[in-house]
């Protein structure tokens, strides 16, 4: 089965202007499939996936029709100062069953990660991040999943993971009881408390899971860089932006992030050198007004895509001559905390030693990290996500 077997070409009458693209636009450099289907062989950045797909998402049916009112605002943006090599793969159609389009979506990711390919998913509904994580299944990897999102989209009743619907409001239950099992963090951003249960913030300290509040990023956006830095995949809820900058989705909310900052989260995404795809999930045009929202998210792609061309390819520890090491120790504890600094980009990294019964070729575990865990280290206190770490470890 060819990856073309699960896509719909792209409509371009509807999409592109009758006078065409100016050269610096990206709708004349993208390769997107119109009529024939993208030669994935030849030397390939980015793909953008388009599904359609809401059959799940609660409270919002219509999202299924974002993709294309995205990619007609995304098509105008000039290219930055790179040559992008971006295919537009066109739309995943639904399948007769949501479980259908399910397997399709994590077909095609898993092949494009296969290639060295970074999947851009345009949604649909959020359900389909957990399609996006069952990609990995075959990779033999553990993944770091970092969710973008004003809710936990957890289940909060106590059911087998057989009985869990795979919703947009539940399909974190089916990621952390899948079997098997090969998540190994889980950081949600921009949680907002009155849409968050305690048992549900619970479930997350038990399992050394990060979690972190709208207030505490909002204003102070670099705070989630180190965070994003970690992410093996970013799942973006367009509900995490505040509606009067993103009003195209029925459960939009008064809270939530300003669209720079979105923004700003999209493109820490793209400079992860980590990450290897994103989903951006619950834009709904019938919602949107003037086309904000859907300009809004091709500004976010757009981010995203100028992050990935500007990756430094810092990741420690090679050369270990491009790195500093700073070691220091806690007051009450055996521990030697070793931090290292990248001097091409002023990025940190803590060290997080394996348990004795680990891998003896990998004896710690690199977790990146802000300056502010160093200086905590340095007045002699336990960083919590040293912590967390060291307990996910053992």
């Amino acid at each position: 089965m060819s990856l073309s077997d699960f896509f719909t070409p792209i409509d371009a009458e509807k999409i592109i202007p009758k006078k065409g693209y100016y050269t610096s636009q990206l709708g004349s450099k993208i390769e997107y499939y119109s009529v024939d289907f993208p030669d994935l062989e030849q030397k390939t950045d980015i793909a953008i996936i388009g599904v359609l797909e809401d059959r799940n998402a609660i409270n919002n049916a219509g999202c299924a029709l974002g993709p294309d009112y995205v990619r007609e605002k995304f098509y105008l943006l000039n290219e930055g100062n790179y040559n992008t090599k971006i295919v537009d793969l066109g739309n995943i159609r639904q399948g007769a069953a949501v479980t259908d389009t399910y397997f399709a979506l994590k077909t095609v990711v898993n092949e494009l990660v296969k290639k060295d390919i970074i999947p851009v998913i345009i949604g649909g509904g959020q359900d389909l991040t957990y399609a996006q994580y069952l990609a990995y299944e075959t990779l033999e990897q553990k993944v770091d999943l970092v969710i973008i999102d004003p809710r936990f989209d957890l289940d909060d009743d106590d059911k087998g993971i057989d009985t869990i619907e795979t919703t947009s409001t539940s399909y974190l239950n089916k990621i952390f009881l899948h079997d098997p099992n090969y998540l190994f963090n889980f950081s949600n951003l921009g949680y907002q408390t009155y849409y968050t249960s305690q048992d549900s913030l619970r479930v997350m300290d038990k399992l050394y899971f990060d979690t972190h509040r709208l207030g505490e990023i909002a204003g102070n956006i670099a705070v989630a860089e180190p965070i994003i830095r970690n992410a093996s995949m970013v799942s973006f809820d367009m509900g995490a932006i505040r509606s009067s900058d993103a009003a195209g989705n029925a459960n939009a909310n008064p809270n939530g992030f300003w669209g720079n900052e979105a923004c700003q989260l999209a493109r820490y995404a793209g400079i992860n050198d980590k990450l290897s795809s994103v989903g951006f999930y619950e834009f709904n045009p019938a919602y949107d007004n003037n086309g904000q929202t859907a300009l809004l998210l091709a500004q976010m792609i757009w981010y995203f895509m100028d992050g990935v061309y500007s990756r430094k390819k810092d990741f420690p520890l090679h050369p270990k001559s491009q790195y500093l090491i700073y070691k220091t120790s806690l007051k009450h504890d055996e521990h030697e905390l070793v931090f290292v600094k990248s001097k091409k980009t002023d990025r940190w990294w803590m060290q997080v030693p394996y348990p004795s019964r680990g891998s003896k070729n990998e004896r710690f575990h690199l977790v990146p990290c802000r300056y502010d865990d160093y200086k905590t280290a340095v007045s002699g206190e336990m960083p919590d996500l040293w912590w967390r770490t060291f307990q996910k470890l053992n």
